[in-house]
């Protein structure tokens, strides 16, 4: 099932199931996963887009491997909160996997994770070469530890 909203996403997650962020891109999505605690974010692995049956296989894969218990999709809005094309396609994904998993499908405001992802390679002084390797399941890391951030925030107010 869609969530809209990070606190619907929640109320729906099971417990001490990790969760899966993506960076969904044309050609590529980058993965990362979570602890089953959900304090920590881990890049895991840029997945090449072909068509959509086998990147939701690959998906499917890695869920079943980690035992995923929702999965966290990065919303590409436009600078002014408005969205456009690639935040359509986002969504259109996450509809037609909604109908192949049974998991909570949330979204979150990725506008400057691959900006924060770039920036923190090439402080690590990153070669070129291996920064396009990384950078999709780099910028994927960034954007579930944003949700996870914001879900402790939320266990900690609710506490």
């Amino acid at each position: 099932m869609i969530h809209e909203t990070i606190e619907e996403f929640a109320a729906a997650l099971p417990s001490m199931r990790a969760v899966m962020g993506l960076d969904l891109g044309t050609k590529t999505i980058g993965v990362a996963v979570s602890d089953p605690f959900l304090s920590v974010s881990t890049p895991l692995e840029t997945v090449k887009r072909t068509k959509f049956t086998a990147d939701a296989n690959a998906l499917m894969a890695i869920i079943t491997h980690r035992s995923i218990g929702g999965i966290v999709l990065g919303l590409p809005r436009n600078m002014d909160g408005s969205e456009g094309p690639r935040a359509q396609s986002t969504r259109a994904f996450a509809r037609n996997f909604a109908r192949l998993i049974d998991l909570p499908i949330g979204y979150w405001d990725e506008r400057l994770s691959t900006v924060a992802a770039e920036r923190a390679l090439l402080e690590a002084d990153t070669s070129r070469k291996r920064r396009s390797e990384v950078i999709d399941h780099v910028a994927a890391g960034y954007i579930l530890q944003g949700v996870l951030d914001r879900l402790g925030h939320l266990k900690r107010a609710g506490a």
